[in-house]
């Protein structure tokens, strides 16, 4: 069964039978195709949806939105902030691996990819933290736009927000927060008392405080933190000389009947950065299976030749992170998320039902609490240090993040400690290190090649082994160190790591990195010449009617969390479309 939203004249309703929205490839129809829209976005996800909404504000275009999933609100997992996780290894879910790391012990590492309405915003802790303001300096400087920049940018960032001030955070300046987008912002989810104490124990050892990660002045600080219709291929027509994206195949199956529908003024891809430049498990057919990408890949699995864009699929990039675990001294960690017994599995029912009436208790926490970002070369924190290459967009941005979580897990979530526990995270926000997204062949209900070289740069271990190093040190500092056991002798937690040496940290490093959940890069806003693949304008070099607007596009990953950015992009390419489109009729 197939789920996708169909907008026409400002109606918008969930469609499940494809042939609704779509001709039959094989049943040839005379005329004038029914099924033909102004614009056509593959991908319900984070931006797809906003592109949706945005878009159909004007009752004059018609939009088709192709989703490969279901409704994320129909599963109550994506409305518990807690159980984000829960869905991992589900069918609502891609269930993605990557090659084995060559730099990182050859582990192969789950990349987790949302499966539904809503996308990867559905099964990530939604911590709004943007970036650093001028990491979009940055993207602006590259493709010679001042349209991205920060000063012209930081509207969208406004415009989805609908920021609820809180009393205990009065420094935060609500007259440069959004106040009427559809995105609720604020401090309301539950943190536990060591997640708070953690933003003490940050403060005693030199790391400032910051009422607001997102404000203008820059990133650095702590605080606590606040269906199924699968498209196959990009159809393409020559025009003048030029491939032009004129539509899209789409199918329920592999093995079922295939559908297509046209696009008047733009196809737009908002599948992802995984899905947009490459093939999806099982699902997606787009760039380079539509035949678009560097040429020789193309060749080796005898796709025709659309147009050779050398860069689809390269410059992939991620945020590393590596966890260290600590025994929970109150004894008060919720463990009982995934239930391991009797008494585990009443509290959750009492936790669930607490949050469905209320909307409170221990479920209304993200698990990301609390969190910390810093310099790696900031020598107020890292002392007798060698310098390495930065890699950072300005000398305020961080490339660090230190943030908690009240227990600790492994295997994203599907191993819990059966014991009270505390976790500390440390995130590597702005990598050396660059992958790629290949082919495995040319069936489009294949698995693409991930490889993200994850530690591949020698200069992202050191950064990591400073941040763990820092994480140590704050665990063993007042108010927080109180709260946590750090004597404890159970093998399975981190008693032992003050006593490492560099070297041996860097090999629990490569042990334990994993994603967190933030791929981005493959089809980037930069020029031909630097691995571009879309201009400032998000259209695709060398094709008509073909955009990209995800987090694909990012010219460099944020020194952030990534889906604020992602919804910002969607949100200005919106507003250029409908500026764009009055301007022609």
């Amino acid at each position: 069964m197939g789920l996708l939203i169909k907008t026409i004249l400002g109606k918008q309703k969930y469609i499940t039978t494809l042939s609704n929205v779509g001709d039959r490839v094989d049943i040839k129809n005379s005329g004038v195709k029914a099924n033909e829209y102004d614009v056509i976005i593959i991908g319900g996800g984070t931006a797809g949806c906003v592109l949706a909404a945005r878009l159909s504000e004007d009752p004059s275009i018609r939009v088709l939105v192709l989703e490969a999933g279901r409704s994320g609100v129909s599963n109550l997992l994506t409305r518990i902030p807690s159980a984000f996780s829960l869905l991992f290894h589900t069918r609502r879910v891609y269930n993605f691996y990557t090659e084995p790391q060559e730099y990182a012990q050859k582990k192969i590492r789950y990349w987790p990819r949302g499966k539904m309405l809503g996308g990867c915003s559905s099964i990530n802790a939604q911590m709004a933290q943007y970036g650093a303001p001028s990491d979009f300096d940055q993207w602006a400087e590259v493709i010679g736009d001042e349209s991205w920049s920060w000063k012209n940018f930081g509207q969208y960032f406004r415009k989805f927000e609908n920021y609820t001030h809180d009393p205990s955070f009065p420094e935060v300046d609500v007259n440069k927060k959004g106040s009427d987008g559809p995105v609720h912002v604020g401090y309301f989810t539950a943190a536990c008392k060591s997640s708070l104490d953690f933003v003490e124990a940050c403060k005693h050892l030199g790391i400032p405080y910051s009422s607001d990660f997102n404000q203008p002045s820059g990133a650095i600080g702590v605080n606590k933190v606040a269906v199924r219709a699968s498209v196959t291929r990009v159809i393409f027509e020559n025009v003048d000389g030029k491939p032009r994206a004129i539509g899209v195949e789409f199918t329920r199956s592999k093995n079922g009947p295939r559908y297509e529908a046209r696009a008047k003024k733009d196809v737009i891809l908002a599948a992802g950065a995984i899905h947009s430049p490459h093939v999806s498990c099982r699902y997606k057919r787009i760039l380079l299976l539509s035949g678009v990408g560097p040429k020789d890949q193309l060749k080796k699995h005898g796709i025709q030749i659309v147009h050779d864009l050398p860069g689809v699929g390269k410059h992939l990039v991620d945020h590393p992170v590596v966890d260290i675990y600590f025994k929970d001294k109150l004894d008060v960690s919720p463990k009982h998320i995934r239930p391991q017994n009797l008494s585990d599995a009443m509290k959750f029912l009492a936790s669930v039902t607490k949050y469905l009436s209320t909307r409170r208790g221990p479920l209304t926490s993200n698990f990301g609490e609390s969190a910390a970002f810093i310099r790696s070369d900031d020598p107020a924190l890292f002392s007798n240090h060698s310098k390495v290459k930065d890699s950072t967009s300005s000398p305020n941005s961080p490339d660090l993040e230190i943030f908690t979580t009240p227990m600790a897990y492994k295997d994203h979530g599907r191993y819990m400690f059966p014991m009270h526990t505390f976790s500390i995270h440390t995130v590597l926000l702005r990598p050396l290190s660059r992958g790629i997204l290949s082919l495995k062949s040319a069936e489009p209900f294949d698995s693409p090649l991930l490889d993200p070289h994850y530690l591949e740069a020698p200069e992202d271990v050191e950064r990591l082994v400073r941040g763990v190093k820092l994480t140590l040190g704050i665990a063993k500092t007042e108010p927080l160190a109180a709260n946590l056991d750090l004597e404890h002798r159970d093998p399975r937690l981190d008693y032992e790591l003050n006593n490492k040496s560099d070297q041996e940290l860097a090999d629990i490093i490569r042990e334990r990195v994993e994603t967190l959940y933030h791929p981005a890069c493959t089809c980037r806003m930069a020029p031909l010449s630097d691995h571009g693949v879309v201009d400032s304008s998000l259209r695709v070099y060398g094709i008509d009617g073909l955009r990209i607007c995800d987090a694909s596009v990012f010219t460099e990953i944020v020194s952030g969390h990534t889906a604020g950015a992602v919804l910002a992009t969607a949100e200005k390419l919106s507003d250029d479309l409908k500026k764009a489109y009055a301007t022609k009729t």
